[in-house]
């Protein structure tokens, strides 16, 4: 009882969240600004939507290989068409309860390859793990080589509201300055209290976390095509920016800006998703914010509306593959009940 009644608070949460996001964005919207959104839907090209979402289909494709090479070295060979269905009931079943997703895709691959959960769930804990690297590195190589538009984002956004309220602080490197004395109070606490903050639960999940991430890397060794694996693991990544590359082609305001602006687009947007379930409210919001950076404003609706487009297709996708994936598995779960049943006759 005290499990669900947690899990019931924690999706309340990331839902409330969503939501209260949505409402925020919205609130404050002129009746200009939602005429340029609508005309952006209305102008928008779909077959750049629509190839967006094949490119989403063949990352989950790709992912569902990379996962056999993971079961291989355990004696499990299921097939390709298995691991899909799974993968794509996880996402499916992420959408309504966040970090389900990884039980169900499981408790599916048992039911089509009879493969025990708890051998599955370590592959995907080593999945996750890959992923968090790639990403990491991704948000590193984002936040370096766009640090002269985050910067003049900052200092045309942020510091004069600062001087508006605050005129009594300096804003002459007031966010490194920031950093350093956040940096400098941390260590100083850590190192004062680092017998308690290793015994506590945090610190626990955090080491688990990296631990992980150090296990997944090992494991790749035992896989028979380690250069494949890592091929499909930055593969899967490349396919997500496409899925989003392709999106802001579907506009003229944002099909001219480049290659770097989708990469940028792919860290922040995912950040969404990790907070909110699929990314709901925030994801459009965070895309909004990211491409004000390179010169999208904010009147003209355009990055709220490519924020929509970009969510909506994928959120749509995965919620019509993934509900004929369920009903896959539901049909092939009925007809294994029956044939046992003739079989114990």
């Amino acid at each position: 009882m005290k499990k669900k009644l947690t899990s019931f608070i924690k999706i309340s949460i990331a839902l409330g969240l969503g939501l209260i996001v949505i409402w925020l964005s919205v609130r404050n919207v002129t009746p200009e600004q939602e005429v340029s959104i609508f005309n952006s839907f209305k102008i928008a090209n779909y077959w750049w939507v629509i190839l967006s979402i094949l490119i989403g289909i063949s990352s989950h494709l790709m992912r569902a290989v990379r996962w056999k090479m993971l079961l291989e070295p355990m004696g499990y060979t299921p097939s390709t068409w298995s691991t899909f269905l799974a993968v794509m009931v996880g996402y499916f079943t992420n959408l309504g309860i966040p970090r389900s997703g990884e039980v169900a895709r499981c408790s599916v691959l048992y039911k089509e390859a009879r493969i025990p959960v708890d051998k599955s769930f370590g592959t995907v804990i080593v999945e996750r793990s890959i992923d968090m690297l790639i990403f990491f590195s991704l948000f590193f190589i984002t936040i370096t080589s766009q640090y002269s538009y985050l910067d003049n984002y900052v200092q045309k956004q942020i510091y004069p509201k600062i001087n508006e309220k605050f005129d009594f602080i300096p804003t002459e490197h007031l966010f490194g300055n920031t950093a350093l004395i956040l940096f400098a109070i941390t260590a100083l606490v850590f190192f004062a209290f680092r017998k308690k903050i290793f015994a506590s639960n945090f610190w626990k999940k955090i080491s688990k976390l990296f631990g992980g991430i150090w296990e997944g890397l090992i494991s790749i060794s035992k896989i028979k095509q380690p250069l494949l694996f890592i091929a499909y693991s930055l593969g899967i990544w490349v396919f997500y920016y496409f899925m989003i590359y392709f999106c802001l082609l579907s506009l003229p305001e944002t099909a001219n800006l480049g290659l770097v602006v989708g990469l940028s687009v792919l860290v922040i947007g995912s950040i969404g998703i990790m907070i909110t379930p699929g990314g709901i409210g925030l994801y459009p919001v965070l895309v909004a914010e990211t491409l004000f950076l390179y010169g999208i404003t904010k009147e003209s609706g355009t990055g709220i509306a490519i924020g929509w487009i970009t969510w909506s297709a994928q959120t749509v996708m995965i919620i019509i593959v993934g509900a004929i994936s369920l009903l896959i598995v539901s049909a092939h779960s009925k007809k294994n009940n029956v044939a046992l049943q003739k079989d114990k006759e």
